[in-house]
């Protein structure tokens, strides 16, 4: 009778993390269509806009690694093999991104 729970357990799991990764989807693409003037102010260089959209698209990595690719439920030393090199990159090829973008618009840090 466990083995029904666990799985009752995960398919619950995948649907609320279905509908999270729904959700920021639906205000990523609402913000990309609407593009509210309250954010587009620069912030470092770039509009908060694109901030915000980094933030929400990392969220839907996280979700989309962590269950459905089933690394939420290795062990510690796995996940920080894939994870530190990950938060490595990321920083830095974002402050790349918005460095470089900069200079479209003759702006920069």
């Amino acid at each position: 009778m466990a083995h029904v729970h666990d799985s009752k357990k995960m398919v619950r799991t995948i649907w609320v993390v279905f509908f999270i990764l729904l959700i920021v989807t639906t205000v990523e693409v609402l913000l990309g269509l609407i593009h509210p003037p309250a954010l587009m102010v620069e912030v470092l260089g770039t509009r908060l806009l694109n901030h915000i959209f980094i933030i929400l698209t990392l969220i839907k990595a996280y979700y989309i690694v962590a269950y459905y690719m089933h690394v939420k439920y290795e062990k510690t030393n796995l996940i920080w093999t894939l994870a530190l090199p990950t938060l490595i990159l990321i920083p830095y090829l974002t402050f790349i991104v918005l460095t470089e973008g900069s200079y479209l618009y003759k702006t920069g840090f």
